[in-house]
């Protein structure tokens, strides 16, 4: 018997997503010079992040700019794209792991930002890197339902300071090769914001159609990735190997529902070059239709699939099958079609 949770939508489509990049631009040479004491006093190579990671440079937001405003208006641009107005919206979630508080939600914020009316539900929904295709899921659910006829799903990053923060960890004396290495991760980190409207099908023949797909959970591995404000904690190896076997388990699963061996483009969370060459070798996947940001945007958490998909939307023809992919620390896994 599947071990996957599969849902089908029949009346749900995506009418626009939309992103916000940051201006500053951080190479991986800066944060390694930052780090030369550490790297040398370990022995380990000064090109560390490009070598292992292939991330050459992420996005951090500059003098100005701001995690919460950027969403907002990637959520404004999505509704223009759209042709949404923001009165007819009856669902807001946003999908960050980025929070500068614990209270009130994130997309509270978001919502008086969006000038979406008293009636639009709107909350939270934090799992790890998975958060957006979890949102869109829920949204289309509550679409099909009849319960809502527009959502708007968002995401905002902002990997600042994490990484000021890591990096000095990593420069004390007392800090050791093994300490550097699970605490990698935060360094490839990068920000950015997304923001996807969804509504129904039959009233947008034009929109792409989210056909629907599945998730799986290995939550025996939740101890994993541990992260907080203070830092971010990963067995890197026995996370990799975890949630590779999640993903080739759930993929083999879902062949008695789906057929996902020859899509259009396979929209994947943006973790590394390690990551990435993995699923692609485990599942046999086209690596020409499996588009990469990571080298120069980083790991930008939930909103890496969403701003992967705007970056291919501009090569993407009507007709063509598009399968978003992502993995989450704890372990869990989605995958989900849209039809282009």
């Amino acid at each position: 018997m599947s071990g996957n949770a599969t849902t089908r939508f029949a009346n749900v489509a995506l009418l626009s997503v939309a992103s916000r990049i940051p201006s500053r631009v951080t190479p991986s040479a800066q944060i390694q010079q930052r780090l030369s004491g550490a790297l040398k006093r370990l022995r380990l190579p000064r090109t560390l992040l490009e070598r292992v990671a292939g991330v050459k440079e992420r996005r951090n937001w500059a003098e100005g700019e701001d995690v919460n405003a950027a969403t907002v208006a990637a959520g404004q641009q999505a509704l223009d794209e759209a042709g949404v107005d923001p009165s007819d919206v009856g669902l807001l979630i946003n999908t960050s792991v980025t929070r500068k508080h614990l209270e009130p939600s994130v997309a509270v914020g978001l919502h008086h930002g969006l000038g979406l009316p008293s009636s639009a539900v709107n909350f939270d929904v934090a799992n790890a890197c998975l958060g957006f295709i979890n949102g869109m899921s829920i949204a289309a659910g509550m679409i099909e339902s009849g319960q809502i006829r527009y959502a708007v799903v968002v995401d905002g990053e902002d990997a600042d300071d994490i990484q000021d923060v890591t990096i000095e960890r990593l420069l004390r004396e007392d800090a050791g090769r093994d300490d550097f290495m699970r605490e990698f991760a935060s360094l490839t980190l990068g920000s950015g914001s997304a923001a996807a409207v969804l509504g129904r099908a039959d009233e947008h023949p034009a929109g792409h159609r989210v056909l629907g797909g599945v998730t799986r959970a290995a939550t025996q591995f939740h101890e994993l990735c541990v992260g907080s404000t203070e830092g971010m904690f990963t067995d890197a190896q026995a996370l990799l190997d975890g949630g590779l076997e999640l993903v080739v388990d759930a993929w083999k699963d879902a062949t008695a529902d789906w057929d996902w061996g020859s899509m259009d483009r396979y929209i994947t969370h943006q973790v590394s070059r390690v990551h990435t060459n993995a699923i692609v070798e485990a599942v046999g996947l086209d690596r020409n239709r499996v588009p990469t940001t990571y080298p120069y945007l980083g790991n930008v958490g939930p909103a890496s699939v969403p701003i992967t998909l705007v970056e291919e939307a501009r090569s993407l023809r009507s007709g063509d099958r598009v399968l978003l992919m992502g993995v989450g620390s704890g372990i869990n896994t989605a995958m989900m079609e849209l039809a282009w």
